[in-house]
């Protein structure tokens, strides 16, 4: 999952979204640098991801992808994802999409903390400066973000080749989408609650 499916299983869990944003940007104990309610966000992403690598619907989604785009299949499919929670926001969330970031940005600009890495500040303000959650409703704009990931470093040129395995079987990822995020969101729900 990607940064809309962080923001909004946060917002379902009644966790803390910047803490659900911070997961990729921050190594080690959570709880030496930040709050408990931000070190649990970083747990909650962290179990996210780790509950999506290993869920038998990837598996059979990686199996779209030839043998060489497969290798960098999963990080087109975070992206992708967010383009199927974007496209169905209505069947996930009672706000509309559009307010639903206007008031995620509020919240997670507003969250007291002493310290972020400055990756994270990069990225998150080009985010919310460029409305790329809102974007992803568009299929172009994800083979433009996976364009952007691909070249911040040469190892991940491939990226790009995953795209047109995205499109050819668009309403085959978008069924498995379906079947997997309402048990990725009752997963979290139990996660968030034990922790």
């Amino acid at each position: 999952m990607n940064f809309l499916a962080h923001l909004h299983i946060a917002h379902h869990c009644r966790s803390s979204l910047l803490g659900n944003l911070l997961g990729d940007f921050v190594k080690g104990d959570p709880s030496r640098d930040y709050t408990p309610e931000i070190a649990a966000g970083i747990r909650l992403h962290r179990f996210v991801d780790s509950y999506t690598d290993s869920a038998v619907i990837m598996q059979r989604a990686k199996q779209f992808f030839p043998q060489g785009p497969r290798r960098y299949s999963g990080i087109a499919l975070d992206v992708f994802w967010d383009h199927c929670l974007a496209t169905h926001w209505a069947r996930y969330h009672a706000q509309p999409l559009d307010l639903f970031c206007q008031r995620s940005e509020t919240i997670v600009k507003e969250t007291s903390v002493t310290h972020l890495p400055e990756r994270f500040a990069l990225v998150s303000e080009n985010m919310w400066r460029g409305r790329w959650l809102e974007s992803y409703r568009d299929l172009e704009n994800i083979e433009f973000a996976l364009k952007r990931m691909s070249e911040r470093r040469s190892t991940m040129a491939p990226l790009t080749q995953c795209y047109p395995y995205l499109q050819r079987h668009y309403d085959d990822l978008q069924q498995l989408f379906a079947e997997f995020y309402p048990k990725l969101l009752l997963a979290s729900q139990d996660f968030s609650a034990e922790n």
